[in-house]
């Protein structure tokens, strides 16, 4: 197994056939109970709520951790948490579809028989869209505190503001093409966005407020001609990219900052839109979030990407990497009763997993021997038998064993010391004497071979005055002997004076052979 993968803690799959994407998980106490559940909501319209609580770690799933799935009329876009109901300060649930906002309380009772607890949601109220939606994000608009605003983008742009059961206007944003990433800074009351311009923009929640109501586009675009109060941007910063998504931290250790996930590359700005760091990404990231910090003026980041890993960043510092089982499109950290700071991550065809970072320890411990007693009776009995064997072993001179030589058959050639006295060199055509110089060639043989071939080969310019020789047969024992001259054939210096000399032959059993 390897070191470096996500430890599955709690898994299960949401649904069959079901699509999901990077706002359909949610993490929160939706009950007010004081533990995290998960909040998954489909684009099938089924609403799931889990409170995972394994047995031990890679445990299957209990029927009794679903503790809510609930069929709804419309696709669900995003789901949230928050304090959405005026008069108190409890947490909802926000459901978003494409056509409707609905709020809803959901409550458990404590069970008193075998089935166990009862959960129950019930609908506090709803917000039909004029316009298709397609995100949300919610805070204390204008620094109202004990309640949360909502703030849905539609499709083409347009930003409406529901303060909790009421509806308070709506906003065109200016050039806008297509909706980006949405994200309430509570810091400088503003939001924050990426246009299809590829622009970061900062809109104060002020100006938004006392600019002119627009209905539709062209009363926004009359803003240009002087009616009413202009929206404008607070600050723009270029990325040259599209964003998948924005998130705002305010950590103790550091300063509130502004993070945005482009397509190839990690922004982090300050509140002003002056770029802190950036980090160039080598792969296709999926999903983000920043979690904590750790050391003073840091940010640790949780990046998933399309390689199904999930990448840990100290700033631009790359600390951890961890394998997942699937490619994951919205990450989470929740915090349960058995274990704190447990990742979560949702995938598009809903593989849902709990996580931890880090390595399992080891649980193997070697058997125990048998414990028996000694017998030093014979203990001794196999001592004084060893040592007759290295007394035996010592007597003998030789360690190894004389190995005679397996060769069947032996080739020996000999050079003459000198040129031979008459010259044996013929068709050459050198214009002056060549001399030549004697081989002799013995082949002795182990055992009886038949069809004995010798063949002489040397380099060019050089000649040998027979190359080919055979011999009917060769007794075993007995040895062969011929004398062969060497002689230089052409008028041009040798590159080589060595050469070779092969015999092949035949043993009585019928095989061939070749040396």
């Amino acid at each position: 197994m390897s070191l470096f993968k996500a430890r599955d803690w709690w898994a299960t799959v949401v649904g069959e056939q079901e699509e999901f994407d990077q706002g359909c998980l949610c993490i929160a106490d939706v009950d007010n109970s004081g533990n995290d559940k998960i909040i998954v909501g489909s684009y099938k319209g089924i609403l799931r709520i889990y409170s995972p609580q394994p047995a031990k770690p890679g445990a299957a799933l209990h029927p009794e951790e679903l503790i809510l799935e609930l069929q709804l009329q419309d696709p669900i876009l995003q789901v949230e948490v928050g304090k959405f109901v005026s008069g108190t300060e409890l947490l909802h649930l926000a459901v978003l579809h494409p056509r409707k906002l609905s709020v809803y309380a959901f409550s458990g009772t404590m069970g008193t028989v075998e089935h166990g607890n009862q959960y129950q949601l019930k609908l506090m109220y709803e917000h039909n869209l004029q316009r298709t939606a397609c995100n949300l994000t919610f805070g204390g608009f204008g620094g109202v505190k004990g309640r949360d605003l909502i703030c849905i983008q539609s499709m083409d742009g347009m930003l409406t503001f529901f303060e909790q059961e009421s509806f308070a206007f709506g906003r065109f944003l200016p050039g806008c093409l297509l909706p980006g990433p949405l994200k309430y800074s509570s810091r400088t009351d503003s939001f924050i966005t990426v246009s299809s311009s590829r622009q970061v923009e900062n809109y104060k929640y002020q100006v938004l407020a006392v600019a002119t109501d627009a209905e539709t586009r062209q009363d926004s675009e009359q803003q240009k001609l002087g009616s009413g109060k202009r929206l404008t941007r607070d600050w723009t910063v270029s990325i040259g990219e599209q964003a998948l998504d924005i998130c705002i931290v305010s950590f103790n250790q550091t300063a509130s900052s502004i993070l945005v996930l482009g397509e190839r590359n990690l922004f982090c700005f300050k509140e002003n839109g002056q770029l802190r760091f950036m980090k160039k990404l080598e792969y296709n990231p999926s999903c983000f979030l920043p979690y904590t910090s750790v050391l003073e003026g840091t940010i640790n980041t949780l990046v998933g990407n399309h390689n199904n890993k999930l990448l840990v960043y100290q700033d631009v510092t790359l600390k951890w990497v961890a394998q997942l089982p699937h490619l994951p499109v919205s990450v989470h950290v929740a915090n349960f009763q058995d274990l704190k700071g447990v990742v979560v991550t949702l995938s598009d065809s809903g593989h849902l997993q709990c996580s931890y970072l880090g390595t399992d320890p080891s649980f193997f411990q070697a058997p125990k021997v048998e414990s028996r007693e000694l017998d030093y009776e014979e203990m001794d009995t196999e001592m004084k038998e060893l040592h007759k064997v290295i007394r035996e072993a010592t007597k003998t001179q030789d360690i190894l064993p004389k190995s005679e030589s397996d060769d069947d058959l032996k080739v020996n050639v000999t050079v003459s010391p000198s040129l031979d006295a008459v010259s044996q060199a013929v068709d050459n055509t050198v214009d002056v004497a060549v001399p030549s110089i004697s081989l002799k060639v013995t082949i002795w043989s182990r055992h009886s071979v038949q069809d004995v071939k010798l063949l002489v080969c040397v380099q060019s310019p050089l000649a040998v005055t027979e190359d080919q020789l055979s011999f009917a047969v060769i007794e075993p024992g007995t040895s062969r002997s011929v004398t062969l001259s060497v002689f230089l054939k052409d008028s041009f210096p040798p590159a080589d004076l060595g050469g070779d000399a092969a015999v092949s032959y035949r043993t009585p059993t019928g095989n061939h052979a070749f040396c």
